[in-house]
């Protein structure tokens, strides 16, 4: 069923009229203008406020506003799959952002944030896990190597985010995500073989940062799969990249 959807989304991006998923400029899926606000700057370090416990340094493309955000909702809502890998290179562009380590330090794995089954089958897709897809073969076509690993999974449900306060998503998603049966021991192994244990070579890969919460969940997932307690993005294991972030975390990491 999911590949006949994907199919007939395709099909109909080349039967359909086509406009910029930003702006509405009509025959292009995404238009010079609204290319350049979504991975066209420098990815910068972000930060919301407050800081939940435990949040690993999360680095951002672009402020989750006006085309930035149409862009996102048209690929996660309405199916855009086209838009991944203007999507994919703006994610990219933050995990290069945010490495900091040397060329020869072993393969950079991204591990996408899930979304809950009902969500991912409602829409057909992953948005997230597309979107990181496509920041791979970015990063390994700019020779960066790097692989996505889906290891975390949603261990039981979690009420809408949307209306939550930053005290409410941290107690809505507290204790949620686990590692995938074996993902403990895979993420483990790939850590251990390539040294990459203090030199940040999990990026936790999300398409946007409102509170932080569930990217800081998810860091203690990992951490605590590996070995390192709670409090990973201490330990160098975790970083995190997210397309857009919202505007008051840019404004923030300005002081």
């Amino acid at each position: 069923m999911r590949n006949a959807w994907q199919a007939w989304q395709e099909l109909s991006g080349l039967l359909l009229p086509v406009a910029c998923a930003g702006c509405g400029r009509p025959r292009t899926e995404l238009c010079t203008a609204c290319g350049v606000a979504l991975h066209g700057a420098l990815a910068r370090l972000v930060r919301p406020s407050p800081r939940p416990p435990g949040l690993p340094a999360v680095f951002a493309a672009a402020p989750y506003e006006n085309a930035v955000r149409a862009v996102l909702l048209a690929h996660k809502e309405r199916g855009a799959l086209g838009l991944a890998g203007a999507l994919g290179r703006a994610l990219a562009g933050c995990v290069r952002a945010g490495s900091g380590r040397p060329g020869d330090a072993g393969p950079l794995l991204l591990v996408p944030v899930p979304s809950a089954r009902s969500s991912t089958a409602a829409r057909g897709h992953d948005p997230v896990r597309r979107i990181a897809a496509a920041a791979a073969r970015d990063l390994r076509s700019a020779g960066l190597p790097a692989q996505v690993l889906p290891l975390l999974r949603q261990r039981r449900a979690v009420a809408d985010q949307s209306g939550l306060g930053a005290r409410q998503r941290r107690a809505n998603v507290a204790g949620a995500l686990e590692l995938t049966a074996g993902g403990g021991r895979l993420l483990r192994h790939e850590l251990l073989r390539h040294g990459l244990l203090r030199l940040g070579g999990v990026v936790l890969v999300d398409d946007l940062l409102t509170t932080g919460s569930t990217l800081a969940e998810a860091a203690r997932a990992v951490g605590e799969a590996v070995g390192v307690g709670r409090e990973s993005s201490e330990h160098g294991v975790c970083r995190a990249a997210v397309v857009a972030a919202s505007p008051t975390a840019f404004e923030i990491n300005r002081n």
